[in-house]
């Protein structure tokens, strides 16, 4: 079907895309095909531009894709996948699933057989229509009907009349209609015309083109294809994903060019070409079938004995009966992300999981986890290490990561193989396949994971819990995320971190992982009793197929630290719990409680009074922290804001000089990451083999909420603006965090200093005030509660025990009505703006708080309420639909963006969208990066340079997102496949500031990021 002859049938002409085909191939609108199987190579699927030179003929493509499916049978499926397909499968026995998940990956594209599509490429619609297969041009030429769509049209006009029933139509035309990445409803899939479809004699060659590869495949008649069970709709889901995968692995040219000889279009020709491309592409999964493991295998991964709450994690996954939910809530520092590793290897080995993804709190926190995840893969097959994915948007900031990925030819987002009549417009990739084509690799994941939105299709990834709410999106391509979690162990650490926008995905992804039959694990220090039920009645609606469930039945741990497992019985008589609780591998901590109130300037104070009001508070903490370590002892302060770290920095420098350290988010990429790792040597744990610590006389580290996570550091004394007990808690685990540290006498009992507040601590019915920020930030609801906790244990003079009491401090702040936040999914319930009970207990509360506690907690509800009712806008599936039987209908409206994840950050965070630029120095006519290497007139990068130039990379407060993307790259790095989107923010040489919106920014190497006087003109804010 190019400028080579294509070889018919025996006693068939030749017929050429645009060529004069002969009398016999020309047959009048109407006429009856004697032999329609002689023009199915007259169909054309790729064009030559996007087949290799060759076009390629849609019977090709349809075995391609089915050969493909079963490459991803043999070394790509989960075990749990494939006994899910075998149980579908008409055979229900072991491997009966395979044939049936080859057939409907290949008939994805059935829809191309309609004139509707076979009109979009000139040459190949010239050819086609030559030879009798004609239209209404004017009818077809004018209209738009997609091929997915028409491909669910056909097969509901098809499958009937092969012996299908009616219910497995129904789930089984979604998945052709949905492979371009979004779910119509049935209405959406008819055509306006009869003509689209296609009149005489199309019908005919529409049907033997079905029958011919169906017959291909080595089924006897379509009949012999009917599965024998429904799947649930989140295993659809996962299986729609796969039918995308393997679409597009046959879409890639370099491995499946066009074919012009028609006795090649065989299915095992196509097996030849799948299993040529698999071995080129490098594509694999992850450990397949394990063995499950002993008490003794936790030794062998770490090099250490399990402690008690570890073995607690264990014993209990090797009790559920079957794939579940594990809740794991233990103190800092007890060890809960081995024990999680442990758990997800039995889980895996006990339910057929191949993989894992681990999802955490942030980017920060990802990158330490990629390590440990691939210390762990290594000690089970060394082998595995090197298929483990980082995936987050600063990865390529990775040392590790950019080293497994060494040699990797090109760039993997900058190559596109588009299926250029998918009629999809920002479907980035439908044949977007990067491949390692010429340049083999030995070593990281495949390179073809790396493309847009593959990323959770490699068999270990480590990522942000972004990843797997985008998977509870209603996006496109959400089938691909689906495909990536399902099959694996999902464990997300910090969960308590969600907040009740983002825990609306949260619950919306754990319906749909609990319905596919995927075991998760949650880890948290301080989960509040209220979200633990939440997540479990998430969970067990899923894997119940439930608009709702309660777990009524579902008892509290008695202990801590604890675990929860909670599954639906094999037998199908309903939940199942396990709960238990153990004892720490540590005596509790008893942390005394101070205060050191300030000034809080309110809204209507000048910006001079806030200005000396900020002094105020620093020289205070100044004068604290002079007699606490001036002569010698390691503390760590926390500020709420940015603005707070970098005055007390400053403040704290004129008397301790470089004693001080700083860490917050508006740092450069580089100086945030030596930071971290200064911090991380000097006050790590003792011993640690990974970081060599070296403990200094003194040292004052001044960090923002970086450090309440993932953030192994010791320190002698915390000071701590005011925050939500489970994050004040957060941080008080760093607090003599180590056994066998040296302390100063005065230091040994470990002590935090509250700020962040103004209260007369005379009057002891005074009601506090908040810093602005914090109230921002944390509302001030919570900030009482925390603040009634606090001032309790100062009267009393009763340290607390951590973390024995751990879970009651939490209960009792965050005590709320469990039903409070459940579902709120229209805006009728986003305008209840009353408290829907009395509230937790308030004999915290002094009775002349009581009027503003009443008044904050409303205002804390109704924010509540909005913003829940605002994240259900987004959620995959609405009120009402969460026992749907089929995909169909699934996208009923669309999502802001292409579904890229730096579309989603914002829709998955509620948080105005921020974004990153990279700061540059103008320097005379030429640019320097940060850190002052010279650049070229136009800003060009050499590979050598990259790393400076990625390394001035700052994310910008949200305000200025407006102005920051309007920001060009510098003229050199337009061409640069790693740097020609980055806005590029150029400073000048002398104060290191540029003006951007009503503000000028500085840069400075100790402060980082300062936002500096408003331009000329503008007001102060």
């Amino acid at each position: 079907m190019s400028g080579s002859n294509f070889k018919g049938t025996e006693g068939s002409d030749p017929v050429l895309p645009g060529s004069r085909p002969s009398a016999a191939h020309t047959l009048p609108v109407g006429a009856i095909v004697p032999d329609p199987d002689r023009y199915l190579h007259l169909l054309w699927g790729k064009s030559e531009e996007k087949a290799g030179g060759t076009a390629n003929p849609l019977l090709s493509h349809l075995l391609d894709t089915a050969a493909v499916a079963e490459q991803l049978w043999d070394t790509y499926l989960a075990p749990a996948t494939r006994r899910m397909l075998d149980h579908t499968a008409s055979g229900g026995g072991k491997g009966s699933g395979r044939a049936f998940f080859s057939w409907l990956c290949g008939v994805h594209d059935i829809g191309k057989a309609t004139p509707a599509f076979q009109r979009l490429w000139p040459k190949g619609a010239q050819a086609v229509r030559a030879a009798g297969l004609q239209w209404n041009r004017h009818v077809v030429d004018s209209s738009r009907w997609r091929h997915d769509r028409a491909g669910a049209h056909l097969l509901w006009r098809l499958l009937p009349v092969g012996g299908w029933q009616e219910e497995h139509i129904e789930w089984v035309w979604p998945l052709v209609a949905g492979h371009h990445g979004a779910f119509p409803g049935l209405h959406a899939t008819k055509p306006n015309s009869r003509d689209l479809v296609g009149r005489d004699p199309w019908p005919a060659v529409q049907s033997a083109l079905l029958r011919h590869f169906t017959e291909q495949l080595g089924f006897q008649d379509l009949a012999a294809v009917q599965p024998q069970h429904m799947p649930s709709r989140a295993d659809q889901l996962h299986l729609s994903g796969l039918i995308v995968m393997a679409d597009w692995i046959a879409s890639d040219e370099h491995h499946f060019q066009g074919v012009d000889d028609f006795e090649r279009l065989t299915f095992d020709h196509a097996r030849q070409r799948a299993a040529d491309a698999w071995k080129s592409l490098r594509l694999s999964g992850g450990w397949g079938q394990l063995t499950l493991p002993g008490p003794e295998v936790f030794a062998e991964r770490f090099g250490h004995g399990a402690r008690p709450s570890q073995i607690l994690v264990m014993d209990a996954a090797r009790r559920m009966e079957a794939p579940g939910l594990l809740i794991v809530e233990a103190p800092m520092g007890e060890g809960k992300t081995k024990a999680a590793l442990m758990a997800a290897e039995i889980l895996a080995a006990r339910f057929g999981a191949d993989g894992v993804f681990v999802g955490m709190p942030t980017q920060a926190t990802s990158d330490p986890m990629f390590s440990n995840v691939r210390a762990w893969t290594r000690a089970i097959d060394a082998d595995l290490a090197d298929r483990v994915a980082l995936l987050h948007g600063k990865r390529m900031f990775n040392k590790e990561w950019r080293e497994l990925l060494e040699g990797a030819s090109g760039d993997p987002d900058a190559r596109f193989g588009v299926d250029e009549y998918g009629d999809c417009h920002d479907d980035d990739p439908d044949g977007r396949t990067p491949t390692a084509e010429g340049c083999p690799r030995p070593r990281g994941p495949a390179e073809w994971f790396l493309g847009a939105k593959r990323g959770l299709l490699c068999p270990f990834v480590v990522g942000t819990i972004d990843q797997l709410l985008f998977a509870a999106t209603r996006t496109k391509h959400v089938m691909l995320r689906m495909a990536g979690l399902a099959g694996k162990v999902v464990v997300l650490d910090e969960v308590h971190a969600a907040d009740v926008y983002m825990s609306q995905f949260l619950r919306e992804g754990l319906r749909w992982l609990g319905q596919a039959g995927t075991p998760v694990v949650l880890l948290s220090a301080t989960l509040p009793p209220a979200q633990r039920r939440e997540l479990v009645d998430a969970y067990l609606a899923g894997a119940s197929t439930r608009e709702e469930f309660t777990a009524e039945a579902l008892p509290d741990p008695l202990g801590y630290p604890s675990v929860t497992a909670v599954w639906t019985a094999p037998d199908g008589s309903g939940p199942r719990y396990d709960v238990d609780s153990g004892t720490g591998w540590r005596d509790d901590l008893k942390v005394a409680v101070e205060l050191l109130p300030e000034r809080i300037p309110t809204p209507q104070t000048s910006v001079e009074d806030r200005q000396a009001a900020l002094a105020d508070a620093n020289a205070a903490v100044v004068e604290l922290l002079r007699s606490e370590v001036g002569a010698g002892g390691c503390a760590l302060v926390i500020r709420n804001t940015v603005e707070r770290a970098q005055t007390l920095h400053t403040a704290l420098r004129d008397h301790f000089g470089d004693d001080v350290l700083l860490l917050h988010a508006r740092l450069a990429v580089d100086a945030r990451a030596d930071r971290t790792a200064a911090c991380l040597r000097l006050l790590g744990a003792p011993g640690d083999s990974a970081v060599e610590t070296s403990r200094p006389r003194r040292l004052i580290v001044v960090a923002t909420q970086l450090a309440e996570q993932s953030f192994d550091v010791d320190a002698d004394l915390l000071i701590s603006d005011l925050a939500p007990m489970d994050l004040l808690l957060q941080r008080i685990g760093r607090l003599h965090r180590h056994n066998g540290t040296s302390r100063p006498e005065r230091l040994s009992d470990p002590r935090v200093v509250i700020t962040g507040f103004e209260h007369d601590l005379s009057s002891k019915e005074s009601l506090p005030r908040f810093h602005g920020g914090s109230e921002f930030i944390y509302g001030r609801h919570l900030l009482l509660r925390t603040a009634a906790q606090v001032f309790d244990a100062v009267g009393r003079a009763v340290p607390w025990s951590i973390p024995s009491q751990v879970p009651t401090l939490v209960a009792d702040c965050y005590d709320l009505p469990p039903r409070l936040i459940q579902d709120v999914q229209n805006a009728e319930a986003a305008a209840d703006t009353t408290s829907i009970e009395s509230g937790p207990d308030d004999s915290l509360i002094l009775p002349s708080w009581r009027t503003a506690a009443q008044e904050f907690r409303a205002e804390w509800e109704t924010e509540q309420r909005k913003r829940a009712a605002k994240a259900a806008g987004f959620l995959l599936t609405r009120a009402g639909d969460r026992e749907g039987e089929t995909l169909a209908g699934l996208h009923y409206a669309s999502v802001p963006g292409g579904g890229r994840d730096t579309d989603l950050d914002a829709v998955v965070r509620d948080g105005a969208p921020s974004t990153e630029v990279i700061l540059v120095v103008r320097d005379g006519e030429t640019y320097r990066t940060l850190s002052g290497r010279a650049l070229t007139v136009n800003g060009e990068v050499s590979d050598e340079q990259l790393d400076d130039v990625l390394g001035g990379t700052v994310r910008l407060p949200p305000r200025y997102t407006d102005a920051a993307v309007r920001l060009p790259p510098l003229p050199g790095w337009l061409s640069h496949p790693r740097l020609r989107y980055s806005p590029a923010l150029v400073l000048d040489a002398e104060h290191r500031s540029a003006p951007l919106a009503d503000r000028i920014l500085r840069y400075d190497h100790m402060l980082g990021l300062v936002e500096e006087r408003p331009i000329a003109g503008t007001p102060a804010r």
